[in-house]
């Protein structure tokens, strides 16, 4: 059983992602964790507030769009 400081965050998804595989981020002292809902006992990916901040704007930017 994991002990990690974020088994107790509240996890967010976002909402057209429905009852399939999806990602969740969550808040947590400063910090942005993002895990895969399909395994949640795995560690989650751990940026600075500063990282995320910039991977928002290039994603609003369309900057990582699926190739058409």
């Amino acid at each position: 059983m994991s002990t990690s400081k974020w088994d107790g965050a509240h996890w967010f998804k976002g909402e057209p992602s429905g009852d399939h595989g999806c990602v969740e981020v969550a808040f947590l002292d400063g910090e942005v964790g993002v895990r895969d809902t399909k395994d949640r006992s795995k560690a989650p990916h751990v940026f600075t507030r500063h990282e995320w901040e910039c991977f928002l704007i290039g994603a609003k930017r369309g900057e990582f769009d699926l190739p058409q």
